[in-house]
């Protein structure tokens, strides 16, 4: 079994291919425009099922080939381990970041969904 991109330690054993849940989760990922994010619960309630801890799971393990960087946590902070990888994208993309410069402004960088 090989394991999938964005895998991680021992949790690429529980599924080689995603499932229906998470390619819902990945194909709502790719609809975020450049400089814009939603949260993990944002993500949830586009793809209509769910919650943050569901959504952070299928990142975690598939995320990598999609914009995962546009998925942050509800307070703004990027995803743990790959905060400096995300601040590249950010200032690459223009996304508003808080006066702080480590959390991103969800007041004027969430996404509002499709239209």
């Amino acid at each position: 079994m090989v394991p999938p991109p964005g895998g991680r330690g021992q949790n690429w054993r529980v599924r080689a291919e995603p499932d229906e849940y998470a390619e819902a989760v990945l194909d709502a990922v790719e609809l975020i425009p450049p400089g814009c994010v939603l949260s993990y619960g944002d993500v949830a309630e586009l793809v209509g099922r769910g919650g943050p801890r569901q959504v952070g799971r299928v990142m975690s393990l598939y995320g990598g080939g999609v914009p995962w960087w546009r998925v942050i946590r509800a307070d703004g902070s990027p995803p743990k381990c790959h905060d400096g990888r995300a601040h590249e994208h950010y200032r690459a993309e223009g996304t508003p970041l808080r006066p702080d410069g480590r959390r991103v402004d969800m007041t004027r960088a969430r996404w509002p969904g499709p239209s």
